[in-house]
């Protein structure tokens, strides 16, 4: 037998008090006076013996009653049955992971529900304590505090899912810090309630636990079956116009060890139904769903796929954004301003382009970023920052014209383009002009440029052109003249393209520009310029990456969801807006999956989605067995097996706090007391 609280032994020395006043007798007697032996009351005899032995109970009772007390208040206890003991002066520190894949079922009892019974229950076995701390993955300001046992209870009524995924590593982080804050004596204790998922749990040799800390861990799982989500979407085209037909492709995956079969998707788009796919999904692996569709109207369009899956739902949604019809952002550098004025022509009198002009020696590289074609027109010299520029632009997913001057510097130009995959650069000037081929009918880009009429036209009037320089082979030719020499071609570099034309735009260098073929080549260049647009985004990303137009100096963005507003950590980068979407209870900031509305000066400038992140959905788990083997040379972490609810508290109890025993000297000490109060009453 253990003494939680061995100082109160002490009081064992009260026993010397009832022992003194039995020995020495205090009561003094009283002399009475009286006139009459007549009125004395018959005196019962009683013999030595008998009060003696009277005299001598009510003493150990007493003794007893008194050292009962003592006992009691010293806390005794029978040791645990495991080496890793709770020590309950020290700190208890509850972790309760309240992640969304807690929203899966046992036995019709979600995850969540069965830990937070769990963990009332050993609350209970901590009722008179008072340091006590619940982390949960909100990690809100609440959860700095130690609180009694009934204060923690009353919050467990209060909890509910967070999308917001914490690792091992970063929960005992953060009970250690508070812990911390308020150091006390004895040992301190961690409890974590967890699923243990693989995919969100962190690597679990990277966590370095303190030796003095006891920590256990309480799995709440079972094997899951299947779980369905959404895991991307894209368009087949980058570019999106109203009133034509579209094609969306969504990957659905499957986390269980059961296939899926039939499984229906529904697209939505602002609210209304528009297309319908089913899917069969195998286990373990992934499916794609094919959604034609239309558009009407431009701007931004709020899309929806939704499909039934149970009993985990948090993922049975998915949101995205579709910017119809959107601005291709054109960027024109020139190194002289040209005569024709050739690309603004094209650019600028059509309301699907928005076109910059700069000057090479004046543009902002932030401009250089934020755009979705750059035209190089008629720069001698590349000088400064303004190759790199370009050549992170290009591998960054941006397309690039260039047009060369009238006597480009082949060196300059030679260095700047081997790096984006074209070699041979040599400047010469052809000594007579030369037509340009046909195009060749079956190439792509040419699929929907030319109608059949003007097909046909081509082949006998075609324009002239006096090249400046030619180039080794490279990437996909898209003109040519008739000796077979490259006039324009596509060359793929990272995510981006180049174009490259063999002459400038001016009279005295061909009638390119004012030939009918001009207008539709430099369209598709644009049209195939626009990046991929970025549908969805997730919590964790962080930053978020948007592209704004026109920034003003300290502009302040929100993030808008019905009437609930954020103001997200924020930073500008030329045209790209960086934004960091907070971490925590995101359920309490109004930040669930779905639509925001990116709002500067209370005007809403974008639409953005969010959804969760992906790892939450695959619902593997670590078992007690793999937990165990993962900690095996840390004697201070003990893993349970999967306790059901009524049994876990009993459990604990004896592995690791032992056998409570105050209670019973407590009732000794009550019982000795009526036995002193019986003797002295009715022991004649």
């Amino acid at each position: 037998m253990s003494f939680l609280f061995p100082s109160f032994l002490w009081g064992l020395l009260a026993i010397s008090v009832p022992i003194a006043v039995h020995i020495f007798n205090f009561r003094r007697t009283k002399r009475v006076y009286f006139t009459n032996v007549a009125f004395l009351k018959a005196v019962e005899t009683q013999t030595k013996s008998i009060r003696q032995i009277k005299h001598w109970l009510v003493m150990a009772a007493r003794i007893l009653a008194i050292a009962c007390l003592a006992f009691a208040f010293s806390q005794p206890f029978i040791p645990a049955e495991s080496n890793v003991a709770v020590d309950r002066r020290g700190i208890t520190s509850l972790y309760l992971d309240n992640s969304l894949s807690m929203e899966s079922e046992l036995n019709n009892k979600r995850y969540l529900d069965i830990a937070t019974g769990r963990l009332g229950d050993l609350l209970g076995l901590f009722k008179n304590a008072t340091s006590l701390q619940l982390v949960t993955n909100d990690f809100s300001a609440q959860e700095q505090g130690l609180y009694p046992a009934e204060k923690l209870r009353d919050r467990l009524t209060t909890i509910g899912l967070s999308g917001t995924p914490r690792t091992l590593e970063q929960v005992y982080k953060r009970q250690e810090n508070l812990m911390a804050r308020h150091s006390q004596s004895g040992k301190n204790q961690l409890f974590w309630f967890s699923d243990f998922q693989k995919s969100t749990v962190g690597d679990l040799s990277a966590i370095q636990t303190d030796s003095t800390n006891q920590i256990f861990l309480v799995p709440v799982q079972a094997e899951a079956e299947k779980n369905l989500f959404v895991d991307s979407a894209w368009l087949n085209t980058p570019f999106i116009r109203e009133l034509q037909n579209n094609i969306l492709f969504v990957k659905v995956s499957n986390s269980g060890n059961r296939e899926a079969r039939n499984v229906v998707l529904r697209l939505s788009l602002d609210n209304t139904q528009a297309s319908t796919a089913s899917v069969n999904v195998p286990a373990n692996g992934s499916a794609t769903a094919k959604f034609n569709f239309n558009l009407k109207g431009k701007g931004y369009k709020k899309g929806q796929i939704t499909f039934d899956d149970f009993p985990v739902t948090f993922d049975n949604d998915y949101y995205f954004v579709l910017n119809a019809s959107p601005l291709i952002r054109v960027l024109h550098v020139y190194g002289q301003k040209p005569e024709g004025n050739y690309i603004e022509n094209v650019y600028a009198n059509d309301s699907l382009f928005t076109l910059q002009s700069y000057s090479a020696q004046n543009v902002d590289p932030g401009l250089i970023r934020s755009s979705d074609l750059v035209v190089l027109e008629g720069v001698t010299q590349l000088s400064g920052t303004l190759p790199q520029d370009l050549q992170d632009f290009v591998r960054q997913g941006g397309s690039l014209a260039i047009i060369p001057p009238a006597a480009p510097a082949a060196d300059s130009y030679g260095r700047f383009l081997s790096a984006l995959g074209i070699n041979g650069i040599t400047s010469e000037k052809a000594q007579a002009s030369l037509a340009l081929a046909v195009p060749d009918r079956n190439n792509p880009f040419f699929s929907d440029v030319f109608e059949e009429s003007m097909r046909q036209e081509m082949n006998l009037n075609l324009p002239n052109v006096l090249p400046v320089w030619s180039w080794a082979s490279a990437g996909q030719q898209l003109l040519t003249l008739r000796n077979g020499q490259t006039y324009l071609n596509q060359v793929l570099a990272g995510t981006g393209k180049t174009y490259l034309f063999a002459a400038p735009l001016s009279q005295e260098n061909g009638n390119v520009a004012q030939h009918a073929i001009f207008v539709p080549v430099m369209y598709k260049i644009a049209a195939s310029s626009v990046r991929q647009q970025r549908t969805s985004f997730t919590f964790d990303e962080n930053p978020i990456s948007l592209t704004v137009g026109k920034p003003k100096p300290n502009s302040v963005y929100k993030l808008r969801r019905n009437k609930t507003e954020i103001i997200p950590v924020q930073r500008m980068a030329g045209n790209q807006l960086l934004l960091e979407i907070p971490q925590g209870d995101q359920t309490a900031d109004g930040l669930t999956a779905g639509y925001f509305e990116l709002v500067l000066d209370n005007k809403t400038e974008q639409i953005i989605a969010l959804n969760h992140n992906h790892a939450e959905s695959r619902l593997q788990y670590y078992s007690p067995e793999e937990l165990r083997a993962a900690f095996s040379g840390k004697k201070n972490i003990q893993v349970f097996d999967r306790i059901d609810d009524d049994a876990f508290s009993t459990a604990f109890q004896q592995q690791n706090m032992g056998t409570n025993l105050w209670k019973f000297f407590l009732y000794a000490a009550l019982f000795f007391l009526l036995a002193e109060i019986g003797l002295i009453r009715f022991m004649k």
